[in-house]
């Protein structure tokens, strides 16, 4: 890995400075439940060269994905961009091995990756593995420090990566906002006003929603249980949400908070939620490459003789009131609202821009693993069928 020098010096985003507390203090010899994977499989007649070659212009094309973070003495930490950086590259192959054979030499190498922790102030904290799988078939494995990126950015960087593989020159991709551009706009914003937009929707929470009281501060890597659901009773959710005037978001989160007050014996519940900060009013902030994302408290709350509409037109109304204060971090919302831990689980509803068209593309998306530090974590993936990912603490 070669630098040149620093292109850029960057405040955090607020999730980055959670993320980057919790790392600090995790302990080094444990797994790193931030490193998060994305698999890429390509066909066809694959040439290593330009794989490595579309992986390393991404790095040259992004400043904020060669960022590494710093500490500072006093004030607030530092994300620090060199102005050149070596994509970390390495080869396997696979292809000789038998079906069982390769899968588990496969799944070693995916768990071996993931093990293996990034040092945050060194950059980059991203690494790619090409695996040969067969004579025309490679898996490219991509694994980052949870970080860098959030989940929309990976899937503009799938559509970016597929066109230089494919042969675009990097100067011909349409431009890319800079990252400092969303770091200037959270800067600006008005910090009191979120506030009391916090404090009140936190007034009267007295103690946090857990599922796991007491659970060890030890870091265990997740296990996965993965459910997909019919079409049927995906599109039956849907039309109940439209009739309703909500999201199917909204249906989701009242669901989880409904279960998690059966499951704790309250008809109060917060969870913790990952949420989307891109503002409209930032110029082409669809297409910015970066961690535009954050983790907030939600709240579900409900009397036994309300009915489904009225929870879920309640919850959107609460939310809809909170979207323009998403931003302020969760440490900066216990700080205001005098209240502690909230809650160990997490919801993420994983809405990403649509793929890119195929056509005669020879890059497939795989499933990846993602990060996440809280005990129980429930993702949901929209489309025809609702996929459904519990990520857990199998110790737990």
């Amino acid at each position: 890995m070669t630098r040149s020098g620093i292109a850029d010096i960057l405040p955090l985003s607020p999730l980055q400075e959670g993320l980057l507390f919790h790392a600090l203090y995790d302990d080094d010899q444990s797994p790193d439940v931030y490193a998060a994977q994305q698999i890429l499989e390509l066909t066809g007649d694959v040439d290593p060269a330009a794989v490595r070659a579309a992986g390393q212009a991404l790095l040259d094309r992004h400043p904020n994905l060669r960022a590494c973070f710093r500490r500072r003495d006093a004030g607030r930490p530092l994300q620090i961009v060199p102005t050149d950086v070596v994509l970390p590259w390495a080869e396997a192959d696979v292809s000789a091995l038998g079906e069982r054979e390769r899968e588990a030499a496969w799944q070693r190498l995916l768990d071996e990756e993931r093990a293996r922790r990034f040092d945050l102030a060194k950059p980059p904290l991203l690494r790619q593995l090409l695996v040969r799988w067969a004579p025309d078939r490679y898996r490219l494995l991509i694994t980052n420090h949870h970080i860098l990126l959030d989940g929309w950015s990976k899937q503009l960087l799938v559509r970016e990566f597929t066109a230089l593989y494919g042969g675009e020159h990097p100067t011909v991709l349409p431009h890319v906002p800079p990252y400092r551009d969303y770091l200037a706009w959270l800067a600006g914003q008005d910090r009191t006003a979120a506030e009391e937009a916090w404090q009140d929707t936190l007034s009267g929470v007295v103690e946090p929603t857990l599922l796991v009281p007491g659970a060890p501060a030890t870091t265990v890597l997740p296990h996965e249980v993965v459910v997909e659901l019919s079409e049927k009773l995906t599109a039956t959710a849907e039309r109940t949400a439209r009739s309703l005037g909500v999201t199917l978001n909204t249906l989701v989160q009242g669901a989880w908070g409904v279960l998690l007050g059966r499951l704790t014996g309250r008809t109060d519940t917060v969870f913790g939620q990952t949420v989307t900060v891109r503002p409209p009013e930032l110029r082409n902030v669809a297409s910015m490459v970066g961690f535009c994302i954050n983790t907030v408290p939600t709240r579900v709350r409900w009397d036994d003789g309300d009915s489904v509409a009225d929870l879920l037109t309640g919850i959107q109304s609460r939310q809809s009131g909170l979207l323009p204060h998403q931003y302020l971090g969760l440490a900066d919302i216990r700080r205001a609202t005098g209240t502690g831990d909230l809650f160990d689980t997490l919801l993420a509803f994983e809405s990403y821009p649509a793929p890119a068209d195929k056509g005669a593309s020879r890059v497939t998306q795989l499933t990846g693993r993602d990060a996440t530090h809280y005990p129980l974590t429930l993702s949901v993936l929209p489309g025809r069928s609702l996929a459904v990912r519990l990520s857990y603490r199998p110790d737990v």
